[in-house]
């Protein structure tokens, strides 16, 4: 009998840490998912997210920063640009603030405006 009570000892507590190494392991293994972020969020280092960003930009309405007259420069090639055509982007730029130029930049690129190659490393500095 005493067989038999000691057996019966040895198999829940055999049980009981079965079930708490299989209990641990389920919680370590449990996948955290990431938080969701916005495109305001997007610095520029994760390809990942400017590109789920501009195609998330393309199912909507472009916006636009009143500058409707650089459309006339859909698809003119970027080192195509007069002075004056270059001043017209600059006028634009430099009326709207910082935090408003990678929305710019996108809008461009939707609507299939390229940037004049005079402005883009300043583009490229305000956005970062």
């Amino acid at each position: 009998m005493l067989y038999l009570v000691l057996s019966l000892i040895a198999l829940g507590t055999f049980a009981a840490l079965i079930h708490l190494f299989f209990s641990k392991k389920g919680k370590e293994e449990k996948v955290k998912m990431p938080t969701s972020s916005s495109c305001a969020t997007c610095n520029g280092l994760d390809p990942k997210c400017e590109q789920e960003c501009m195609m998330e930009a393309s199912t909507k309405e472009i916006e636009y920063y009143e500058d409707e007259e650089l459309d006339a420069f859909k698809g003119k090639a970027s080192n195509d640009y007069t002075e004056k055509e270059v001043s017209q982007f600059s006028e634009v730029l430099y009326t709207m603030r910082p935090d408003e130029v990678k929305g710019w930049s996108r809008s461009l690129t939707l609507r299939g405006i390229n940037l004049p190659d005079q402005l883009k490393d300043e583009v490229f500095m305000m956005i970062e």
